[in-house]
């Protein structure tokens, strides 16, 4: 689980920990019933949509319009079924919004009013666009000051060996209207194969979507390469070509996990049958 790379106030860092703590802490409860590493992604996500102290749901960047606008997308493995939706509002789990794209499995990519009408006739209830816009981040957009958090995002294997992931976000600090980034490309912000293993990537979408960076990451892992060492390579690989820092979660088909950012802060927990408990990272 990532809760996004980039700046971090003193005052963010312990709730923010705790934050993804707790989304780990829900999706392993998915996992340990038996549940499917889908299932497990898109629970953890919920928990940090609805905590305003991460830059998703509740509490995303506005636009430079001073809108608000999210993303978000999910995918399974074992089919690569995968869903996404861009620049929606008055969803309050966007992530949701995704997975009955997937779950209708007609189209990938739904943008605007028409995902948040599929998501109507999947029972997902609208909420107004305003409920989803906190003080501080009205705050932050009258003084033109970026979040101290990106998109936030959870992989996860299950018990059958399946692979999933998730990524939401509110979007990059002012933002036009109507941009979509990274979180809702498949490949670029999100990806998921048994084959290979999954991914989740924060930072600047632009330079996410033109490197493929979960994709060509999850290329390394599925020749065998340690995830941890594959995520230190694919952002070092950002960073010399595209000078952009961001952050990057990954897990592959034996279960081993790979944690880690280029930018200041990026908070970050896992959990594991071997580990026992969940571990912050960062």
């Amino acid at each position: 689980m990532h809760g996004g790379a980039g700046r971090e106030g003193a005052e963010e860092r312990a709730p923010r920990r705790a934050g993804v703590a707790r989304a780990v802490e829900v999706g392993w409860e998915v996992l340990a019933r038996g549940g499917s590493a889908l299932e497990a992604v898109i629970e953890a996500v919920v928990v940090l949509e609805d905590d305003p102290h991460f830059n998703a749901g509740l509490g995303s960047v506005l636009t430079v319009e001073g809108t608000l606008e999210m993303d978000a997308s999910v995918m399974a493995g074992e089919t690569l079924a995968a869903g996404a939706v861009g620049a929606v509002a008055g969803v309050a789990n966007p992530v949701r919004l995704a997975r009955a794209v997937l779950a209708e499995g007609r189209e990938v990519l739904l943008v605007g009013e028409a995902a948040a009408a599929l998501g109507e006739r999947h029972g997902l209830p609208r909420c107004a666009p305003e409920a989803l816009v906190t003080e501080e981040a009205r705050r932050r957009w009258r003084e033109r000051r970026p979040p101290t958090g990106e998109t936030v995002g959870a992989v996860a294997r299950d018990g059958t060996g399946h692979v999933a992931a998730a990524t939401s976000t509110g979007g990059v600090a002012g933002k036009r209207s109507g941009r979509v980034g990274d979180s809702a490309v498949i490949g670029a912000g999100t990806y998921a194969d048994d084959r290979l293993g999954a991914g989740s990537a924060t930072g600047p979408g632009e330079a996410i979507i033109r490197l493929c960076l979960v994709r060509s990451a999850l290329e390394l892992t599925g020749r065998g390469l340690d995830p941890a060492w594959v995520a230190e390579h694919a952002l070092a690989e950002l960073e010399r070509r595209l000078g952009a820092a961001a952050g990057l979660i990954l897990i592959d088909v034996a279960g081993r996990v790979g944690i880690a950012h280029t930018t200041e802060a990026m908070a970050a927990a896992w959990r594991s049958d071997e580990t026992g408990r969940t571990l912050l990272v960062g």
